[in-house]
């Protein structure tokens, strides 16, 4: 099984873009996602931008991993 979890672009250098996961930023390759912008959320796999989503998506799913790792 595979998981992708939102992360918010925060800048964007080439192919490369600062992205912020619940306050944690890190770099991640655009490489597959060109079409992505500053202030838009992607769904990030090993590190790479797999897609671009709407901020409710974004939201949702957010809502859902934190959910998750309290019932654990």
């Amino acid at each position: 099984m595979c998981l992708a979890i939102p992360a918010l672009i925060k800048e964007i250098n080439g192919q490369q873009a600062i992205a912020e996961i619940e306050g944690v930023t890190r770099d991640i390759s655009i490489q597959l996602t060109p079409e992505a912008k500053v202030g838009d959320y992607v769904l990030l796999h090993t590190g790479y931008a797999i897609s671009v989503i709407d901020a409710a998506e974004a939201a949702e799913t957010l809502k859902l991993l934190r959910e998750l790792s309290e019932a654990s």
